[in-house]
């Protein structure tokens, strides 16, 4: 079945954005009780996460200078629960490919998996911190705050997250993840508060992005902060979140999946799909079938997120290292997640075995969605069914026309290369 010709739309999604987040940030730090607690030679750890976080290089190059105009000795630590294949090697690797470098931050980057203990929850729950960032005089946690890919309730990801599983490492992110959904968000907020009471925390450093990848809210807050700031911050990000412009489809097609687009490879708030055992699936969206063609190169590998999908390409499963992505998805417990969906060969034969898939719908009544990932969706390809489909309430403009065309191997042309 030919592929209906697409027609390029642009959405248009709340823009709030700062417009100075380094200058902001450095003010922040000037005015706040930090330049009151950081005496000259003490040491500030500084969480690195795995994530893409919208100008996360830059603010953090001004953090170390604030922090070293106080004569403090600022240093980087990993802190991403299982990424990289739990790893101190992949957790290097991965802080590297995200700019988070000696070089480019000015300071050391310490890379370690081992943690002290600094407490624990009332029903004996470990409270783990990174080693190094345990043994500074201060701890800094820096990270955004969205809607988490498993997680509910009022506190997601956040702040208290990079504090449980970032500073918890692989061994609290275990333990953390086979208590399920709806009980890790209280978990992680009295995690996060048991540190701010027994660690060397100092502040925290939330950011929201808006829709377009850029810094729409930049807050300081102090450590006791740390719950209530997640809470209110994600409403906000909630609010300036990208999301697909129907509710139901035939298909969906995806140019690329990675860890740097969501935790889950695939957000699961994008596509409609959580595949968590036990857990209720979302009431919208509703896609019939979901192919994906490739794996963003930054995921180093891990592709967790792949059960998702229901097709993949032959050169995605050749992409996937599985002894990384089973190490994070059994660490998630969401297995699910990391099955191997059909290998669907080409791109073209990807997407002509998900057509072929489809029951009882004609051509001409597909509802197709493309978009480069779940991410970036300002720009989508909707044909002329899914277009039709779009509520009044969508905010979209027709940029022009596009055939789904492939190249010399089968593979699927960008439409930003027609």
């Amino acid at each position: 079945m030919p592929l209906p010709k697409m027609t390029l739309c642009r959405q248009a999604f709340p823009r709030d954005a700062i417009a100075t987040p380094i200058e902001t940030l450095t003010s922040l730090i000037r005015s706040s009780w930090i330049p009151d607690k950081v005496r000259p030679r003490q040491t500030v750890a500084i969480t690195g996460g795995s994530r893409g976080i919208a100008a996360i290089v830059p603010l953090m190059q001004a953090l170390v200078a604030a922090l070293q105009g106080l004569g403090a000795r600022p240093f980087v630590v990993n802190a991403m629960g299982s990424h990289g294949g739990a790893t101190a090697e992949g957790q290097k690797e991965l802080l590297t490919s995200l700019g988070m470098t000696e070089a480019a931050l000015n300071c050391p980057v310490t890379v370690s998996m081992e943690v002290d203990p600094v407490g624990e929850l009332a029903d004996g729950f470990p409270v783990l911190c990174d080693r190094n960032a345990a043994r500074a005089d201060h701890i800094i946690v820096m990270n955004r705050i969205k809607a988490h890919t498993a997680v509910t309730g009022p506190v997601q990801s956040g702040l208290c997250k990079m504090c449980t599983v970032g500073l918890g490492k692989v061994e609290q992110a275990s333990r953390l993840h086979r208590y399920g959904p709806s009980r890790m968000g209280k978990i992680i907020q009295e995690v996060a508060s048991t540190l701010a009471r027994r660690a060397p925390a100092l502040a925290g450093i939330g950011i929201v992005e808006n829709a377009y990848g850029e810094v729409a809210r930049l807050e300081l807050v102090r450590p006791e902060a740390f719950p209530a700031t997640d809470a209110r911050l994600l409403q906000e990000a909630f609010r300036l979140t990208a999301k697909l412009p129907i509710s139901e489809l035939d298909l969906l097609i995806v140019e690329e999946m990675g860890k740097r687009y969501s935790g889950a490879g695939l957000d699961p708030h994008v596509i409609g799909r959580l595949r968590i055992w036990g857990e209720p699936e979302p009431e919208s969206p509703r896609i019939e079938r979901v192919a994906v063609l490739g794996l963003d190169p930054s995921s180093h590998g891990n592709a967790q997120g792949v059960g998702l999908a229901d097709l993949i390409t032959q050169r995605l499963f050749h992409d996937i290292d599985l002894a990384i992505t089973y190490k994070n998805t059994l660490t998630s417990t969401y297995v699910q997640r990391g099955m191997i969906p059909i290998i669907g060969g080409t791109d073209r034969e990807t997407i002509a075995n998900a057509i072929y898939s489809i029951p009882l719908v004609r051509g001409n009544q597909l509802r197709i969605a493309w978009i480069r990932n779940t991410n970036q969706l300002e720009e989508i390809a909707l044909s002329p069914a899914a277009l039709a489909g779009c509520g009044p309430e969508t905010r979209l403009e027709k940029i022009r026309e596009i055939d789904c065309g492939f190249n010399e191997k089968d593979l699927l042309i960008p439409w930003g290369k027609k």
